[in-house]
């Protein structure tokens, strides 16, 4: 089961999700959108961890999107 939830921060429209593995961890993934034309999905790398939750996980992918912003965007 997949848990997703989505964020605007700034001009971008985050959408954090986490789903389980076969060991009971949860694996988080980021997509990130710019809210103005051209809207790419930009599928943004999150590191592995040992998540024991599907909200550490989503929190985890919000903050690298946070990151990637204030890097990148």
């Amino acid at each position: 089961m997949q848990a997703t939830r989505v964020v605007r921060h700034q001009a971008y429209e985050l959408t954090c999700s986490a789903t389980a593995d076969d060991a009971g961890r949860f694996v988080p993934a980021l997509v990130l959108s710019k809210q103005a034309w051209p809207r790419r999905p930009r599928v943004i790398a999150v590191p592995r961890g040992d998540y024991l939750s599907e909200e550490v996980a989503i929190d985890a992918a919000y903050s690298q999107g946070v990151d990637w912003i204030q890097n990148y965007g």
